[in-house]
């Protein structure tokens, strides 16, 4: 019998999850025009893409994962965590993608998610505090140190996946699988790359391998110690903003 939680797995890696995903590139854009090949191809992604996708996937679980796990594990946080993430991203336009998301992912909690969602005793807390968030969110107004709830996309998430009964090892993997998706599916636009190529990369046996070590590598890493650790990663997404033209928003 096929398990509920496999159900809600399959619907949150679904592209068509309107997340907004689509409206970002992570980086890429801002890449791909610094590091322009003498001589470009349709048909053959440039040579060092691999490695921008293995370092965008590292860097995203370093700095972010940490987050999503312990929101997963420890969904009463959410609000720290949620003021923990706001603090600590320098880069501006990261912090705007990271917003616009949280912000999607609520909507789709309070719209598709919620009245789908089983109580147990390891859902209910998650679901309780989700429900919160969304709610006082909606009113919220800054304290009276100019501190808000942002809704930041990577606890919020954590706490979604508890939510709809998946588990912690599945959590992290989708987390990074979907940033994996987003950036492939940002290079098949920009015209790096054909469909079919995209879906090697995502089949591919390096690809998982990348995501199962990055999963393994921080699931005892707390939040206190997430960070960079690809600081040039900051940099392309932050000079984004800087390009004379382009066709994602960051």
């Amino acid at each position: 019998m096929t398990q509920p939680s496999l159900h809600f797995l399959l619907l949150l890696s679904d592209s068509a999850l309107p997340l907004g995903s689509f409206a970002f590139s992570s980086g890429l854009e801002s890449y791909l025009a610094h590091h322009k090949p003498p001589f470009p191809s349709p048909t053959t992604p440039p040579l060092d893409f691999h490695l921008f996708l293995h370092l965008s996937i590292r860097n995203l679980a370093s700095t972010s994962l940490p987050y999503v796990l312990q929101a997963f594990s420890q969904p009463e946080t959410l609000r720290g965590l949620d003021n923990d993430v706001d603090a600590s991203t320098a880069c501006t336009v990261q912090r705007r993608a990271s917003v616009a998301q949280g912000k999607a992912l609520l909507g789709l909690w309070e719209r598709a998610f919620a009245a789908s969602c089983t109580v147990s005793s390891t859902t209910e807390l998650a679901i309780s505090t989700l429900s919160s968030f969304a709610a006082d969110f909606k009113k919220a107004k800054p304290d009276v140190f100019g501190l808000q709830l942002n809704a930041h996309f990577a606890p919020l998430f954590g706490v979604l996946c508890r939510c709809l009964g998946l588990s912690e090892q599945e959590t992290g993997y989708l987390f990074l699988c979907n940033h994996a998706k987003s950036v492939l599916s940002a290079a098949v636009r920009a015209g790096v790359m054909g469909p079919y190529l995209s879906h090697g990369f995502l089949a591919s046996e390096v690809l998982q391998k990348v995501i199962r070590g990055c999963v393994d590598a921080e699931k005892g890493t707390r939040v206190e110690d997430a960070g960079l650790s690809v600081p040039v990663m900051d940099l392309w997404v932050g000079r984004h903003e800087l390009l004379y033209s382009r066709i994602f928003n960051s």
